[in-house]
């Protein structure tokens, strides 16, 4: 664990503001509110230490789910979550506007340039980037983050580069980034195996008397897998500090989430000894502040905590994926009603921070960022030697892989032989 950074610093790509959104705890007059997630989404609450008497932290918008900022850009109170976020400026909120903006137009760019034959594949995350940006902007530069294939966001909050975003799509590589220059690990493509990782890496963080915190991301589908129930089975055990994070975005390919999950998916947790929350996961500042209070837990030593973000995928679930075979008539209609990007432009504009000239600027960002991405995909090798996939596999000499690596190299002298 000595390569874990400790130096706090912060984001790379995105807006300078939302650099400053990392987890606090609720100050002045609200430090008497102390977080106290209990085993159960629904009784969800904050307590005072003097005993008083719990508050519900759900809004009541939607039923069982926090919610802050409503689809019609309406912001909603909520007397547990909103000291979370009572630092958030309008400043702050345009940053995370500007880089929902920024990460779906990388995803957009990401899917043409498949199309085009530039890339192998792409896992869109359209209609996931409040989830995303929420969480990822509430992370401190010395936590570290293992996702799935789908978190672009998050790597974008992290300061990926794109053309190691983009090396492993493009076959490339085996891996992309070195995990410990951004503090996230490679994409994981074993559904659910980087919740282990994530406990594990947690486990090293308390042996070491550190206060930084691990986060799993992954989707509905992985929830079936035994390596996140056993994750979640270690990290209660040990008192982890572990942030289990499940965008459930309705449809495991194309397993729709109600087959797997007779109830909510935040109900589940309870039952290993995890505190859960639910919350709107098309809602960016209720993520934020679902982010922070779970990071504070954590920091505190009060263990793991299971975040579901309830979301929509709104595209394929890879570019090889056809989503009309299986998704209802309707059902994409009613989700865009519920954009994390429009609603949060609403409340902006209804604030008058996001003005035409504002939205003008941060498009043409978007632009700039697509245009840099595409820049460097077609500047990666596109055949790279295929003995390099045996490269990096272990830190030191390993017999049993160079036996196969000579094996593999011989195999492809025999082709050269037979095309001669």
């Amino acid at each position: 664990m000595g390569n874990r950074r400790t130096v706090e610093g912060t984001f790379g790509n995105g807006a300078g503001c939302c650099g400053q959104l990392r987890s606090r705890r609720p100050q002045s007059t609200r430090e008497s509110c102390v977080s106290d997630v209990s085993t159960t989404h629904e009784h969800t609450r904050t307590s005072s230490p003097a005993g008083g008497s719990p508050e519900d932290l759900h809004p009541g918008q939607l039923e069982d789910i926090v919610q802050l900022i409503c689809p019609d850009g309406a912001r909603t109170a909520s007397p547990g979550f909103d000291p979370w976020v009572a630092d958030v400026t309008d400043e702050d909120l345009l940053g995370l506007y500007e880089d929902m903006i920024v990460v779906r137009r990388i995803d957009t760019e990401a899917t043409a340039l498949q199309r085009q034959g530039e890339l192998a594949l792409w896992a869109p995350l359209l209609g996931q980037e409040a989830a995303q940006i929420g969480s990822g902007r509430a992370l401190r530069s010395d936590d570290f983050v293992f996702s799935s294939y789908r978190e672009h966001g998050v790597a974008y909050t992290r300061g990926a580069r794109f053309g190691d975003l983009l090396s492993f799509w493009r076959g490339t590589t085996a891996s992309g980034w070195d995990p410990y220059s951004i503090g996230m690990a490679t994409p994981a493509v074993i559904i659910g195996a980087q919740t282990l990782h994530a406990t594990g890496y947690a486990l090293g963080c308390k042996h070491d008397g550190v206060d930084s915190v691990a986060v799993a991301y992954f989707g509905d589908g992985a929830t079936s897998q035994g390596d996140v129930n056993e994750a979640m089975v270690f990290a209660a055990s040990f008192q982890a500090p572990v942030i289990f994070f499940c965008q459930n975005n309705q449809w495991a390919i194309s397993e729709p989430v109600g087959l797997q999950a007779q109830r909510h998916i935040s109900d589940r947790a309870p039952g290993f000894g995890i505190p859960s929350m639910r919350v709107d996961g098309n809602d960016v500042l209720a993520v934020l502040a679902a982010t922070r209070i779970a990071l504070d837990r954590a920091r505190r030593g009060g263990g793991p905590t299971f975040i579901e973000a309830v979301t929509y995928r709104m595209g394929p679930h890879t570019t090889s994926d056809d989503p009309k075979r299986y998704r209802p008539t309707g059902e994409l209609d009613e989700w865009a009603a519920k954009d994390p990007i429009t609603r949060l432009g609403r409340l902006l504009e209804g604030r008058g921070v996001l003005t035409e000239d504002v939205a003008t600027r941060v498009q043409q960002k978007a632009d700039a960022v697509a245009y840099e991405m595409r820049a460097a995909c077609v500047a990666l090798e596109r055949h790279p030697d295929p003995l390099t996939v045996f490269d990096q596999v272990y830190s030191g000499p390993h017999s049993g892989l160079e036996r196969q690596k000579s094996q593999y190299a011989a195999y492809l002298a025999s082709l050269d032989g037979a095309q001669s």
